[in-house]
């Protein structure tokens, strides 16, 4: 409503300014356009002179830090990678009124600060910034007040410390213990010999400008049946490439990769709705996709709709859905359907505590029944609590596959994180852990 899009049924709202928005995740670029395209795309259509657009293509390029891919197609960015440009394009183009829904959720712990300090002169120059967000630890730091809404309705207004309190304190608790994180324990490897994922030596290339970019080049490695990993790094490290291969979505331009099981993922906020049409369309339209049956739907249809909590919104159609909702009916319908391979690319970013805490145990519990579960996330703490193995990625190339704590103080330290933590944990994991593997710079790695 405050961007324009739509007007109230009852009351009235005043906005004075003019607004930009980020709808969570580039809505608005055209999937067949180049990010540089979709620059001046969504420039124009916020009213912004081409010449003024001119101005500040470079800054915006060097801002997002999409180096070659801002030529590259929007269809082959991750979402982390549209977040950036999204933001970088509203921010560079000084709105009066900037809203950010959901939009920096995907991105790495380096870009969410860079973001943060971008907000800080947004502040400075425009009128308000609005921003929409589950991180709570996020919106406590950078916000100077915070409104609750729950069901529609204002819960509370105030002092973010206060608000964010409130909040924790309404998230369903378990009986054992009061927590204010995800409250599972770690995930037990029950590792099998069965190998069910296998990498060797894949890249994936893609053309820029006459110019060969590798989003992936020799990647090695294998998944075995009861491992849950984790695949970490910076947005355009390569990981979502990696799950469009393991889900056949590309083929290697190099090396081969195979995989035993049927395959199923959640590619980032609802990949494969349909928008027009509702949720419960949408479940039995993924269920087919996937190849299950239509009466095993049919049965599986009431825990479907009970898991993701979205009864009194599954006749309505999904594009009045939030990146949230849309994650959570994504993650209930493949989850329920219990996949061999369960492949997850961000698609939990936008979910709250609860349904978090909720999905995190049913990962968990998944285990029993599916051969692996691959992550992609930047949630370093769900990462080391639920994955029994981590990929650090960097440049298309893995950088380390090891232990997770290692992985995660190893990743953390490399984008401006604490070395004393990150000592103190590989001390602790010295004996089993492995070596971290350096990739090689070579033309093809190399970004602006």
């Amino acid at each position: 409503m405050i961007s324009g899009i739509l007007t109230p049924d009852e009351g009235e709202l005043m906005v004075d300014g003019r607004v930009s928005a980020l709808f969570s995740l580039g809505m608005g670029f055209n999937k067949e356009l180049t990010g540089r395209e979709n620059v001046y795309l969504n420039g124009m259509m916020l009213g912004i002179e081409k010449a003024k657009i001119n101005e500040f293509i470079d800054e915006i390029h060097e801002f997002s830090e999409l180096g070659k891919f801002l030529d590259q197609p929007m269809k082959t960015y991750s979402s982390g990678m549209k977040a950036r440009l999204g933001f970088s394009v509203a921010s560079f183009l000084e709105p009066e009124i900037l809203i950010l829904d959901e939009a920096l959720n995907t991105g790495d712990a380096a870009f969410s600060k860079k973001a943060a300090e971008k907000m800080k002169e947004l502040v400075a120059k425009a009128k308000m910034v609005v921003l929409v967000t589950h991180s709570l630890r996020f919106a406590e730091k950078n916000c100077d007040r915070l409104v609750w809404l729950d069901k529609g309705v204002i819960r509370q207004v105030g002092d973010p410390k206060e608000v964010v309190e409130m909040y924790k304190a309404s998230v369903p608790v378990k009986a054992r213990r009061k927590r204010k994180r995800l409250d599972i324990e770690k995930t037990t490897l029950n590792m099998k010999d069965k190998t069910v994922v296998k990498a060797e030596n894949v890249g994936v290339a893609y053309n820029v400008k006459k110019d060969t970019f590798w989003a992936l080049k020799n990647v090695s490695f294998e998944v075995k049946e009861g491992e849950v990993v984790g695949v970490i790094g910076h947005n355009g490290a390569g990981k979502s490439t990696l799950c469009k291969l393991m889900t056949n979505i590309l083929t290697p331009d190099e090396g081969n990769i195979k995989l035993d099981g049927e395959t199923t993922s959640l590619l980032g906020y609802g990949t494969g709705f349909n928008a027009q049409l509702s949720g419960r369309d949408n479940i039995y339209l993924n269920g087919m996709l996937l190849g299950i049956p239509k009466e095993k739907i049919e049965a599986d249809y009431p825990e479907i709709v009970e898991f993701s909590q979205l009864k009194q919104a599954i006749d309505k159609p999904v594009k009045e859905y939030s990146s949230g909702m849309q994650a959570r009916l994504g993650f209930s319908i493949a989850a329920t359907l219990q996949p061999d391979i369960f492949i997850i690319d961000e698609a939990l970013s936008t979910g709250d505590m609860a349904f978090k805490q909720k999905a995190s145990e049913r990962i968990q519990d998944m285990m029993e029944s599916a051969k692996a579960v691959i992550i992609v996330s930047h949630s370093m703490r769900f990462v080391e609590k639920i994955c029994t193995r981590v990929i650090w990625m960097e440049r298309g190339q893995v950088r380390f596959d090891g232990d997770p704590a290692e992985a995660v103080a190893l990743y953390t330290e490399s984008v401006g994180g604490t070395k004393k933590a990150a000592k103190k944990t590989t001390l602790r994991k010295k004996k089993r852990r492995k070596k971290a593997v350096k990739p090689a710079v070579t033309e093809e790695t190399k970004q602006d």
